[in-house]
């Protein structure tokens, strides 16, 4: 017998740990975090002794999910209080002189400009997300689509300002 012996928790958090952690990755856009969540879940799975594998495996699943879910809802909570991703033209600005306020009324326009270039989904989820401070979830309802999409539609969109922009 090994350093765990007949230990049925510890071959199933062996057999899908990296099942687990591929698993947990795009709910929590990391890896390393997916791999904390992981270990923590291992920490709390505590399996009836007399479970066949399939059920211990979707048990284990179920922590995994459960505890993802929690790290994103924590962050996002946390992000709501200290919004530090906005792009500079997003933010007050201060103009000391007259150029500094037309160098960004050009910035806005510039801005203005590229918004109206997009496809109507793509700047409507953008204007909502970074102007009306939407969630993801509220602007897919809003346009009919999946909470993925709206969140491509808002990215490629960022994508679209930043490189115009700077």
């Amino acid at each position: 017998m090994g350093i765990h012996g007949n230990d049925t928790r510890y071959e199933t958090y062996v057999a899908y740990r990296a099942e687990l952690v591929r698993y947990a990755t795009p709910i929590l856009g990391s890896r390393e975090d997916a791999e904390d969540v992981v270990q923590e879940a291992f920490v709390r799975f505590v399996p009836e002794a007399a479970q066949s594998p399939s059920r211990l495996k979707s048990y284990l699943y179920r922590i995994v999910r459960n505890l993802a879910l929690d790290t994103r809802r924590r962050r996002r909570l946390e992000a709501r209080g200290h919004p530090d991703d906005t792009p500079w033209w997003g933010l007050p600005q201060g103009h000391e002189t007259p150029e500094a306020q037309a160098l960004l009324c050009d910035h806005i326009r510039q801005v203005e400009a590229i918004l109206a270039t997009m496809p109507a989904q793509q700047r409507i989820a953008l204007e909502m997300h970074r102007f009306g401070g939407y969630r993801i979830e509220e602007i897919a309802s809003h346009l009919g689509v999946s909470t993925s999409s709206a969140h491509r539609l808002i990215q490629s969109g960022l994508v679209k300002l930043v490189g115009k922009i700077g």
